[in-house]
């Protein structure tokens, strides 16, 4: 690997409360918390919508690189970690649920939730992405999704040619689909052969949804290397890229995988 590279990859899991279309109360307390992380990191992830709770008020949505975009850029500078999560873009007259990818520079990445969550009217707020992102980040191929997202494994899956060694989901999940979440984080880690980091919230949003994290890290077996729980808390989550290479070489699933592209 190059000198950019990292062969154990230490992701930080934030599962938080939100204040419900609080950006300001949200950034503050999101910001003190990661200060809080005692040791180094290379990623660190953030739920769904991270600066507002799951609301469809389109009034929140932020022009990109205004107060929410400058508040990853700085935290990213500050942990010298990538930062990623999600929150509603205004672009152009439409609205988008986005999820960004800030690294220490500044520089950035971003696509935008594919699967818009009909029963929550999400639909009806937000325009659906078009585009899946893998972004390089020292040396290892990561795809972050949102929340719904994981429901639908065609737009999850890996690609035999260019296969992605971590996907991340950003949640929004509630407590009563709790082990749906639980189970497709294990069959997306499992089908994909790749690691896997679901961050989801705790707590009730503004329109009374309960939320009881259940964040995790798991490996390609999916095998947990961390769970949150219910609570609100930082874990951070140490991947090994030797022994993910070794395991695909020693079963080599994906190179037996249908081959097919989304329209």
């Amino acid at each position: 690997m190059s000198e950019d590279s990292t062969e154990i990859l230490r992701i930080a899991l934030v599962q938080s409360d939100l204040y419900w279309e609080d950006v300001t109360a949200n950034l503050s307390s999101l910001e003190e918390k990661i200060a809080g992380i005692a040791d180094a990191v290379d990623v660190i992830v953030l739920p769904e919508m991270f600066n507002t709770g799951f609301t469809m008020n389109s009034a929140l949505a932020e022009p990109m690189n205004l107060t929410t975009t400058k508040w990853m850029k700085q935290i990213a500078a500050q942990t010298q970690a990538l930062v990623v999560g999600s929150f509603a873009v205004s672009e152009a007259g439409h609205f988008y649920n986005r999820i960004l990818c800030v690294k220490p520079d500044s520089t950035f990445l971003y696509s935008d939730k594919r699967h818009l969550f009909t029963l929550g009217k999400e639909h009806l707020a937000f325009q659906p992405g078009t585009k899946r992102l893998t972004v390089n980040w020292k040396g290892w191929k990561i795809t972050p999704l949102i929340c719904y997202d994981l429901r639908f494994p065609v737009w999850s899956r890996n690609a035999a040619s260019d296969p992605y060694d971590l996907l991340i989901y950003v949640a929004n999940w509630p407590s009563k689909r709790a082990h749906a979440w639980n189970t497709l984080l294990k069959a997306r880690a499992i089908e994909n052969q790749c690691y896997v980091a679901g961050v989801n919230r705790i707590g009730e949003d503004g329109n009374g949804l309960k939320y009881q994290g259940d964040s995790a890290a798991l490996d390609y077996l999916g095998e947990p290397a961390c769970m949150l729980g219910d609570s609100d808390v930082i874990k951070i989550a140490r991947f090994s890229k030797t022994d993910l290479k070794e395991y695909r070489t020693s079963f080599p699933v994906l190179a037996d995988s249908d081959q097919f592209t989304i329209g």
